[in-house]
């Protein structure tokens, strides 16, 4: 009888999953799809997940210029939680959590969604305003969100220092019980695999390198690195790359790109319960399943493309986080990295189709996209099929930039992780 480590126990049973030799292997591109879904991340897989499952439309190519889940869905603290302030962001959010509670189910793989709660810390008279107002917003849109004591936050996270002489002393926190995490690589297998066994194509190291349109201005196809591929609809969910993408096309998109920034300690042993936010000294931490504790930062306050960002953010964050949480003062930090995000003037996303017909194009979630990926996918994909808004992303058009109707979140949330 044959013996393995875990991992290796892991390996065995995926290779005897049932199509596991051909899933990801890039298939040959067809001629023509019916759609064409350019980024194979989260957000793209989920697309072409539920353009399958709901809307019957299972002639759709994912193209990825490198390998699924390898951008942004790769690059992230993982953190869901749907308590934003306007109603805009309270109903995509929210319609995210709901998917979120059952995904695992629905895609028969395990993404790991945990519900432990997210609680975002009151350092001052303007912060404990903030959060009641932002509690009672929520709770009128059918939000849960309930205010905490500084003794009730520590009883719900026993590492958080609350003493009075603190630099930033805690005054209280709003927590949301159903927030939590997941794991960021297995919700896009868990999107992946689920699409392909509905018939979708994922092809990878397929980079799109043109977008083809007809006499009639309408798209066509896009030219890849793998020749011409012809669609009726080509959807872009490419994050950090959007603006390049859409250029193709000769669309320009209100969006600039910053570098944000995280880390991971070495593994310890579970003793973190939660996630904790700080608006005040932008930072947040959890625990992740390994027992690495996750910790992150605001973005670079610069445009850039870079990877590695300024190390003073970093270094502020975990001052913060060292006098937040004393106890951690001498972990050790295993890997640091950074991903590009593309934000747009007001913060909030654009889910909408474009000037051109037949593209479509969802960008622009700045430091929000993990915990939006099940709801960005589901009303993205109802957006390409039936060409219009579903009702919950009716506002996230890019003609919110030439009226002034901004979905401002950023202005409200001080940090959107």
């Amino acid at each position: 009888m044959r013996k393995y480590s875990g991992f290796a126990l892991v390996r065995e049973a995926m290779r005897a999953h049932k199509g596991w030799d051909r899933q990801w292997a890039s298939p040959e591109p067809k001629p023509e799809y019916d759609v064409i879904i350019i980024g194979a991340g989260g957000h793209g897989l989920a697309t072409a997940y539920y353009l399958a499952k709901e809307h019957g439309i299972t002639n759709v190519a994912v193209l990825e210029k490198g390998w699924l889940g390898g951008g942004n869905t790769g690059r992230n603290t993982t953190i869901i939680r749907s308590n934003y302030l306007y109603d805009e962001s309270a109903g995509l959010y929210d319609h995210a959590v709901k998917l979120w509670e059952n995904l695992s189910q629905d895609l028969n793989y395990n993404v790991m969604y945990s519900p432990r709660g997210v609680m975002m810390l009151a350092h001052n008279v303007h912060d404990v305003q903030v959060f009641k107002r932002h509690i009672h917003a929520n709770r009128l849109n059918g939000v849960d969100n309930e205010w905490l004591t500084p003794e009730a936050a520590k009883e719900y996270c026993p590492p958080l220092n609350i003493s009075s002489t603190a630099r930033y002393p805690v005054m209280g926190a709003a927590l949301q019980r159903r927030g939590g995490t997941a794991r960021h690589d297995a919700v896009a297998w868990g999107y992946a695999r689920a699409a392909s066994d509905r018939g979708v194509h994922i092809i990878q190291n397929c980079e799109v390198t043109g977008v083809r349109r007809g006499a009639d201005g309408a798209v066509t196809g896009v030219e890849t690195s793998r020749g011409f591929i012809g669609a009726k609809k080509v959807g872009v969910v490419a994050a950090g790359n959007t603006s390049v993408i859409m250029q193709m096309a000769d669309v320009r998109m209100p969006l600039e790109s910053f570098p944000l920034q995280a880390l991971v300690s070495e593994p310890v042993k579970p003793c973190f319960p939660c996630v904790v936010m700080s608006n005040t000294v932008h930072a947040y931490i959890s625990q992740s399943d390994k027992g690495e504790l996750v910790i992150g930062a605001g973005t670079d306050q610069y445009t850039s493309y870079s990877q590695t960002g300024g190390l003073h953010i970093i270094q502020h964050t975990l001052d913060a986080i060292c006098e937040m949480f004393p106890m951690f003062t001498r972990m050790r930090m295993l890997r640091s990295w950074g991903g590009i995000v593309d934000v747009t003037p007001d913060r909030s996303p654009i889910i909408a189709k474009t000037p051109v017909s037949g593209l479509y194009v969802n960008c622009g979630w700045g430091t929000g996209g993990f915990k939006a990926t099940p709801g960005s996918g589901h009303v993205f994909a109802h957006t390409i099929a039936n060409d219009n808004p579903h009702p919950i992303n009716a506002g996230y058009t890019m003609e919110r930039f030439k009226t002034g109707r901004l979905i401002d979140e950023a202005a409200a949330a001080a940090v959107a992780h």
